[in-house]
């Protein structure tokens, strides 16, 4: 076969991902906080962007103009939801902008954005605009330290798969110090939850097995005996010089001595082991940069008895697009390179004004889809949570999955049950026998507690007994996941509680 040289046509597609649809996804994916930093880049960076400075409830004509010039303002167009009713979902809907255009890649035509920014150079915006991809950026996360928050969720990812816990697990690890103490109450945070004291009871004491050693200690005491535990070293006598620490501090070796029962030397030398332990463990890990979180959504009772859903306004940056000064600008002589230079900024101006107001839309629209899943939880608490999954709300809100996964993540909504990320609301799903809506696994995982606590002596239920209940009330549950959940419940098996109950009449 002899080689030659030739010429071939061939069409393809690909995907081009524009400058401005990167912008976008960016802002998407950012806080509130941050969000707010990189407007205030592009305000000193752009001549065309002014802040909006004018109050949320101020008149539209007002907003959008400003001394004779016309302004476009990017703000959420509807920056509130009342789910209630019977038609909440379609009110839900047509309250927000229903021309809304979903901006993730997979669904976004990117000929069309070439098209209509053909001239927009984003180096010409500087650092605010860099793309998702940034070599610094990526630089910088490799360099970072890991957070304890952080640390703790592997964890906690890695030791159970059940939903509730993974839900109450990730609520403690948020209430927990930089130095690793929790200082909440888990009775308080069982009323805010809606949780039972013994499901919180059972995930704190899991949290407190993971590294480091002490971590999720409610006082000193608790995070030296979890340490000594560890070091298998909390006999009686440690014990009860950890109840006594105080006398420590008091430098008090003969209470020491007179409390624990034990001799000068053996004093001094359990004085060296507490000595040698962490008592803030948390500090092993980075903290990271220390901000407050501001929620983004607000979840408030309505006075029928349903939800409403509004945007936190305040944490909202909000920019003008000077046209006036676009026209007086572009009208002026000038050569090539400086014409180009305002019609780059002109548009990257209103690409912004546009990504906010989409990004805006989409949290609340996400956010009340959300509430419209777990409306049990907000009324009744964590047992009455939902199975739900990104593509449960991609689906009922006509967006893509990956879209609404960068809108919950480090995103904060305001509950009167706590704040929460908006990523706590999904959870696993365990299938109905009848061919129904599914149950979440929390709400199965609360009907065995109560099969097992209504048993009598005579009649224990084993495992295979408890499947054939809850398949005969329409839950389709295999024997291993019922005695995995029985495991984290702490229940012992229907032997033990039969031989337990036996010993107790007895």
């Amino acid at each position: 076969m002899a080689l030659a040289p030739r010429l071939e046509l061939r069409q393809s597609q690909q995907l081009v991902m524009t400058p401005q649809l990167q912008q976008a996804i960016k802002l998407l994916q950012l806080s509130n906080l941050e969000l707010a930093e990189f407007v205030a880049e592009q305000l000193e960076e752009n001549p065309f962007l002014e802040a909006d400075e004018s109050p949320t409830d101020a008149p539209e004509e007002r907003r959008g103009a400003k001394d004779g010039e016309a302004g476009e303002s990017a703000s959420a167009g509807a920056d509130e939801v009342d789910l209630s009713g019977a038609d909440a979902t379609k009110e839900a809907q047509d309250s927000i902008d229903a021309e809304y255009e979903d901006i993730d890649p997979s669904s976004t035509g990117s000929d069309a954005a070439n098209q209509e920014y053909q001239t927009n150079d984003w180096a010409n915006t500087g650092s605010g605009g860099s793309a998702v991809g940034d070599d610094r950026q990526f630089d910088a996360a490799l360099s970072r330290e890991i957070t304890l928050s952080e640390h703790l969720t592997e964890q906690l990812h890695v030791a159970t798969r059940d939903p509730a816990q993974l839900f109450i697990g990730a609520y403690l690890i948020d209430l927990i110090d930089d130095a690793g103490y929790l200082r909440d109450s888990l009775e308080d945070v069982g009323e805010r939850l809606g949780a039972d004291l013994a499901d919180l009871q059972t995930v704190h004491a899991l949290i407190t097995t993971f590294e480091p050693c002490g971590v999720g200690a409610r006082n000193l005491k608790e995070c030296l005996s979890l340490q000594l535990k560890e070091a298998d070293r909390c006999d009686p006598t440690m014990q009860s010089f950890l109840d006594n620490i105080e006398l420590l501090a008091k430098g008090d070796l003969k209470g020491l001595m007179r409390t624990t029962g034990a001799d000068e030397d053996n004093v001094r030398q359990m004085v060296a082991e507490i000595r040698a332990l962490t008592p803030k463990p948390g500090y092993a890990y980075g903290g990271g940069a220390v901000q407050a979180v501001a929620p983004d959504v607000f979840v408030r009772k309505s006075a029928d008895g349903g939800w409403k859903i509004e945007l936190n306004s305040d944490t909202l940056p909000r920019v003008l697009v000077n046209r006036h000064y676009y026209t007086e600008v572009s009208s002026a002589r000038a050569n090539d390179h400086d014409k180009n230079y305002v019609a780059d900024q002109f548009a990257n101006a209103n690409w912004l004004a546009k990504s906010l107001d989409q990004r805006a839309r989409t949290i609340l629209k996400v956010s009340s889809e959300i509430v419209r899943q777990q409306d049990g939880f907000f009324a009744y608490g964590v047992k009455h949570l939902r199975p739900l999954n990104l593509k449960t709300i991609a689906d009922a809100i006509e967006m893509h999955e990956s879209t609404v996964s960068r809108v919950t993540s480090n995103k904060y909504m305001a509950t009167p049950r706590g704040l929460f990320e908006l990523k706590y609301f999904f959870t696993a799903s365990i299938a109905s026998t009848l061919g129904g809506e599914a149950h979440s696994a929390e709400a199965v995982r609360f009907r065995i507690r109560e099969l097992i606590e209504a048993e009598s002596a005579s009649a224990v239920l084993s495992d295979d007994k408890i499947v054939e209940t809850l398949q005969d009330e329409g839950i389709d549950i295999a024997r291993r996941t019922v005695a995995k959940y029985r495991e984290t419940l702490n229940i012992p098996s229907s032997v033990q509680r039969r031989r337990a109950m036996v010993q107790g009449a007895i």
